[in-house]
């Protein structure tokens, strides 16, 4: 049987293809984002720490020329108060939430992680990739104008500035 690689997800032949629409939102982005986590796995394979492949994805983004962001703090709201604080793993071009995970196989907690750090900011795509004995991906798509913004809006990480960007 034929390996199949991140293009073929796209392309139909691999089975995350109905996942993907023909134009959905920062489509050029993700699939740089998700050639880059394949490009990754391929070299590094199965076994390392997430931190490692964290690393490894960011260096080959930026080597790229694609802005990316590691440990983004995201703040969570309720009831006009902060109750808490977490990281997500990179932001790409502040457009994409970029969670990765080396475990044996992605569970229904790490895509609610995701869903999560989406719901509590004004980024919209998050990719959740796991470098696990196969690789895994999910996408998905959280609208602002469905996220029920209430009382207190929510700061995005992608309105925050970068270190050494002028106040």
């Amino acid at each position: 049987m034929a390996e199949i690689g991140w293009k073929d997800h796209l392309s139909g032949r691999g089975q995350l293809s109905q996942r993907f629409e023909p134009d959905y939102t920062h489509q050029i982005l993700t699939e740089k984002i998700i050639g880059a986590c394949y490009g990754v796995y391929a070299e590094l394979g199965y076994g390392f720490l997430e931190s490692v492949y964290e690393n490894a994805v960011a260096l080959i983004l930026r080597r790229r020329g694609i802005l990316t962001e590691r440990q983004i703090p995201i703040s969570v709201w309720f009831h006009d108060q902060q109750v808490g604080r977490f990281r997500a793993d990179l932001l790409v071009e502040r457009h994409v939430i970029l969670e990765l995970k080396a475990v044996r196989a992605l569970e229904a907690a790490h895509e609610a992680q995701l869903l999560n750090v989406l719901r509590a900011t004004s980024i919209e795509i998050g990719l959740l990739f796991n470098f696990g004995p196969r690789p895994q991906l999910k996408r998905m798509a959280f609208s602002n104008i469905r996220k029920n913004l209430r009382v207190h809006p929510r700061s995005s990480a992608a309105e925050s500035r970068l270190p050494g960007e002028p106040s």
